[in-house]
């Protein structure tokens, strides 16, 4: 009796439903994306004067300045500018230019052509997400409607039509997410995850300098992440691969850019070294030498004289800073991180409290001088769009309870990480929940200013773990109906 041994079609049949179930929740999620971006008009989000460097990176010399309404075009001025501040941005404003090219747009940027290219990836990342979960269709719906939630919500969104670094850090985070469970699937799914995991980690860990401390963590996840039915060398040699492409791509893009140049006029050997300076004096002057404490005792804790009392609360940018006391040149070594940081380990009520304000900040979500619209509107200044408000409302519900609401949020999704550990679930939660602290406190305590959208990458890590925290127990790795990867025979 002769056996057939010809492979099931069944699962050719699954991939082809995989793939359409892919194809259709990018479709979708495109489609609404691109009517919350352009329908009635355009929305982006104005620049805080920041913006020279993404611009600069994107081969546009421009001197930014705060601006009441955003600027949807940017004509290329004369002369050229050397970037010597790496964000990933810039690599889409590029990517926006190029194709602003090919339709005519020669020597601009269009924000309107980078909100779309940002939205095909957004949605890219949402479908890899969904393709990455291995439950049944309605659940993976649900989770792809809640994260178009968090995705468009009026907090973010504008983030991707702007010459700001933040909505890089949100793409990459996206497109990290899903990649990192694509990679669990195993298969030909196992490889798509891994270019998109590489792609995306880039992204989030160029995006600004703050997310520099994203490299270790996402290293450490993919790691930890188990691709079905690979073992020994097999499951490893991948993993080290992408670690190595992840560090190895970060070092060579940080070092495309020029070192800049620091207040003192010596040039920056490490990323954020140019800034180091001008960020502790906001964070001692701002946050500890605040004229809310006692002061005298503030100043002998960070070895600063009883003079510089009457510049409590003068940032680097007031106009009395205590930059102009001769005798800052002396003491200008205390404005150090290891002496800030000695202040906040041997001041843990103090501390505390810092933390508490900069939960509210997180939890508000929206800095109130960041517009939505360009001149052409007709809006006032600094007008902002609610077209999608929902997260950031809730958020803001709970900002007045600080850190008794931000915890138990966190605490939440560690719990729900741990009823899913040793599963790319688990291992993404964990990932997204030590990115969201990671950037909360960087920014608490080693920014003295903008501290609600220095805030936004932590909100933003939060609230894409909320979707995912919810999702019940997986069905297993096997489940017939899904992840059976391997053809069966009769």
């Amino acid at each position: 009796m002769s056996v057939d041994t010809a492979p099931s079609p069944a699962p050719v049949r699954r991939f082809r439903v995989e793939a359409l179930l892919g194809l259709g929740v990018f479709g979708a999620t495109l489609a609404l994306l691109l009517i919350r971006f352009l329908v009635p008009r355009p929305v982006a989000m104005s620049d805080n004067g920041d913006g020279f460097r993404v611009l600069c990176g994107a081969g546009i010399p421009w001197k930014s300045q705060p601006e009441p309404f955003v600027r949807l075009v940017y004509d290329v001025p004369g002369g050229t500018c050397e970037p010597t501040y790496l964000l990933s941005q810039s690599w889409l404003a590029r990517a926006a230019r190029w194709i602003g090219d090919l339709f005519g747009e020669h020597g601009s940027l269009s924000l309107t052509v980078l909100g779309i290219v940002s939205s095909a990836l957004a949605a890219a990342a949402v479908a890899a997400i969904v393709l990455g979960l291995p439950y049944g269709r309605g659940v993976r719906i649900a989770v792809a409607a809640g994260l178009l939630l968090v995705v468009g919500d009026s907090a973010f969104f504008g983030y991707f039509a702007s010459v700001l670094g933040e909505g890089a850090a949100f793409l990459g985070l996206l497109l990290a997410t899903g990649g990192l469970l694509l990679m669990a699937r195993g298969g030909w799914w196992s490889y798509a995850g891994t270019a998109v995991t590489v792609f995306g980690g880039v992204v989030a860990v160029n995006a600004k300098v703050q997310t520099l401390m994203v490299l270790p963590l996402l290293a450490v996840a993919v790691l930890l992440i188990r691709p079905d039915g690979r073992r020994g060398l097999a499951r490893w040699v991948p993993s080290l691969l992408v670690i190595g492409a992840l560090g190895g791509l970060t070092l060579y893009a940080q070092q495309t850019v020029e070192p800049a140049k620091a207040p003192d006029g010596t040039l920056a050997v490490r990323p954020g070294d140019d800034s180091r300076e001008i960020n502790m004096f906001n964070t001692v002057f701002l946050n500890i030498i605040d004229g809310k404490h006692d002061t005298q005792a503030d100043l002998a804790a960070l070895g600063l004289p009883p003079a510089f009392a009457k510049y409590a609360g003068n940032g680097w940018w007031h106009p009395n800073p205590a930059t102009l006391d001769p005798e800052y040149p002396r003491y200008r070594d205390k404005l150090s991180r290891h002496n800030v940081v000695g202040y906040f380990a041997s001041h843990p009520g103090r501390t505390l409290e810092v933390l508490n304000r900069a939960a509210g900040d997180l939890l508000t979500a929206r800095p109130d001088y960041l517009g939505s619209f360009d001149v052409s509107a007709g809006l006032p200044p600094h007008a902002q769009e609610y077209r999608m408000p929902v997260a950031s409302w809730l958020t803001g519900l709970l900002a007045p309870l600080r850190l008794f609401a931000l915890v138990p949020l966190w605490l939440f999704v560690a719990w729900r990480g741990l009823r899913h550990r040793r599963t790319a679930l688990g291992v993404v939660l964990g990932l997204l929940l030590t990115v969201a602290v990671g950037q909360f406190v960087l920014a608490a305590l080693g920014d003295g200013i903008e501290n609600i959208k220095h805030q936004a990458v932590a909100l933003f890590a939060t609230l894409l773990a909320v979707p995912l925290a919810l999702l019940p127990r997986e069905p297993g790795r096997r489940d017939p109906v899904i992840w059976s990867a391997k053809p069966t025979h009769p």
